[in-house]
């Protein structure tokens, strides 16, 4: 799944979109041996940030993304975009904030890219926060690792 990714982070990043990798994904990112199916992302939740991300969408030929505004992205929770693969886009996240993950963040090196993603104290915090056994078990992993 990870290698199905690359395009998409790349256009991400050179639209310069504050997002941080979280959920599944993120477990992974920090050594988590599991499997996911989609990636999941916590976006700053501003106008000028939803106009890039949707951008970045497109670029990456998402094209579901054209069928939604900045407007219309910002005024919910979660938007899924599925296309070749699913992104879950969120504006908010139990447990989380945006500006608390963007300052916590850890960039991992992927494929040649930079990758901002969940620190591991937030992961298992919000992870925590979301209780569901997937989440309780990632944190059960996390927390064993070094």
């Amino acid at each position: 799944m990870l290698n199905r990714l690359r395009d998409a982070f790349a256009s991400l990043n050179s639209h310069g979109v504050r997002y941080v990798v979280i959920g599944g994904t993120a477990a992974i990112l920090h050594g988590v041996p599991r499997a996911t199916f989609d990636l999941d992302l916590l976006m700053e939740a501003t106008p000028e940030n939803a106009g890039r991300l949707l951008e970045a969408l497109i670029f990456a030929n998402f094209a579901t993304a054209t069928l939604i505004t900045p407007e219309e992205l910002l005024a919910h929770e979660i938007t899924v975009f599925k296309d070749r693969y699913r992104i879950d886009v969120q504006t908010a996240t139990p447990g989380l904030r945006f500006s608390d993950a963007w300052e916590h963040r850890r960039e991992i090196a992927f494929q040649g890219l930079l990758i901002p993603v969940l620190s591991k104290l937030d992961l298992i915090a919000s992870k925590k926060a979301s209780g569901r056994a997937i989440d309780l078990e990632d944190v059960r992993l996390l927390e064993g690792l070094e």
